[in-house]
């Protein structure tokens, strides 16, 4: 069993601080962006231009989108006339199915702004954020954000019997270990060359499929708990979506990708 661990938190001027949840997102979004651009050069479709302009763009609608899907999907208790800036602190809350529609959103608007089709990039996106986002996923597990069952397995987290009820699932881990085996997954796939959209497709199946089932581990018997629609989370209707159009892009006739010189 995991023992449960309180991560270090700094104290900023403010109230303000940073702890290795911050961190880590930040660095899984560097090591995606970086990862994402060098497929780019090197794997298809050779120029890694359009992915240094969209980092931007991916961060700030995935930072909003995940903070208004926190909000409006997982805790709409929080929304108060009293206190109406609260959707614009996007630091005070993230869902990350939310911010990844909300990443996704800003690509197409900045490849549309550009006029760039974004499709032969799909793979090179795919290659950089499946180990980009399992980074980010080790720091939920680190500050423990998504409890869930009680259970004895030796995977569990020895979560406090006081606050939490005893040993419990923790889902960022199961996530960030999830996240990178797909990785390494698309880097093996990559060198048969499938046809272009085939590795995100790759990624958007065996994520959604595994993100279905393992939410149903999440805790649901804390007092600060993800919200069900008919039995669901949020994140479960969203994956279903992203698991069709995974397989959209599996099937699709599809350019080849060309090999290297």
């Amino acid at each position: 069993m995991i023992p449960f661990f309180k991560s270090p938190v700094l104290e900023l001027p403010l109230g303000q601080r940073v702890d290795i949840f911050g961190v880590l997102s930040a660095a899984g979004v560097a090591l995606g962006a970086y990862l994402a651009a060098r497929e780019a050069r090197r794997y298809w479709p050779g120029n890694d231009e359009p992915l240094r302009g969209v980092v931007t763009w991916a961060v700030l609608f995935g930072l909003y989108g995940g903070h208004f899907m926190h909000l409006f999907a997982y805790h709409p208790e929080l929304l108060s006339w009293r206190d109406p800036l609260l959707v614009l602190r996007f630091w005070e809350g993230l869902s990350s199915m939310g911010g990844v529609l909300g990443a996704l959103l800003g690509i197409f608007v900045y490849f549309r702004r550009i006029r760039e089709p974004i499709s032969p990039y799909l793979d090179a996106l795919a290659l950089g954020a499946a180990p980009g986002w399992a980074v980010a996923r080790v720091g939920c597990f680190l500050v423990h954000d998504h409890p869930g069952v009680l259970t004895t397995s030796p995977f569990a987290v020895n979560f406090p019997v006081l606050e939490y009820g005893g040993p419990r699932h923790d889902l960022g881990l199961y996530d960030a270990v999830a996240l990178a085996l797909i990785g390494v997954l698309l880097h093996v796939l990559k060198l048969y060359r499938p046809r272009e959209g085939r590795l995100m497709g790759v990624l958007a199946v065996t994520y959604s499929a595994q993100r279905f089932f393992t939410d149903f581990l999440r805790a649901s018997d804390l007092s600060f708990v993800d919200r069900r629609f008919f039995g669901l989370t949020p994140a479960q209707y969203v994956v279903a979506v992203l698991f069709a159009v995974g397989v959209w892009l599996l099937v699709r006739k599809a350019p080849e990708v060309k090999k290297e010189a």
